[in-house]
């Protein structure tokens, strides 16, 4: 795959349900979306920014949600599911490789800001589509499969000063 060069076109996806619990379990802290964004783009051409969220009616996530579409973000809500059970439901894994899918002939990169391996297939036919993945998560809980099928994996956990709050 070509290297980084400032005419791609770049999509950045962030699974933000899968970044927040990541940095919450590791390290108890929140992500830097804006160190994430400016890192993930790279002085590239940004085509799109989308951010995965859940609306779970907790405090402040609203204030959130305007944070990223402040910072560059389209945002993309869903509301968390409840079932019978009490158990409780939210991912964008569909959403994402979907938007990925079809943002596939419009860029030469996308930025899959996620360590989730239910990623990794989408990961191999972006690449058999002739399109740059790279991905950006926690080391500790990205996916070896997903890391694997990358063309370059960014560890947030080595830069935890910059892309941590």
């Amino acid at each position: 795959m070509a290297p980084i060069q400032d005419a791609q076109r770049v999509a950045v996806l962030a699974d933000s349900q899968n970044l927040y619990h990541s940095a919450q379990s590791v390290y108890s802290r929140n992500i830097d979306y804006g160190s994430l964004l400016e890192k993930a783009v790279q002085g590239r051409q940004l085509t799109r920014a989308i951010a995965y969220v859940i609306r779970a009616q907790a405090e402040d996530e609203d204030r959130f949600f305007e944070a990223l579409l402040d910072i560059g973000f389209e945002t993309k809500i869903k509301d968390i599911k409840t079932f019978g059970d009490g158990s409780k439901k939210a991912d964008w894994d569909v959403g994402m490789s979907l938007d990925a899918v079809s943002l596939a002939d419009h860029v030469d990169t996308v930025v899959l800001c996620t360590g989730d391996g239910d990623f990794s297939r989408l990961c191999s036919h972006l690449r058999h589509e002739g399109v740059r993945v790279e991905v950006m998560a926690f080391g500790e809980s990205a996916a070896d499969e997903l890391v694997e099928v990358a063309d370059s994996f960014i560890d947030l956990s080595e830069r935890e000063e910059t892309f941590l709050l």
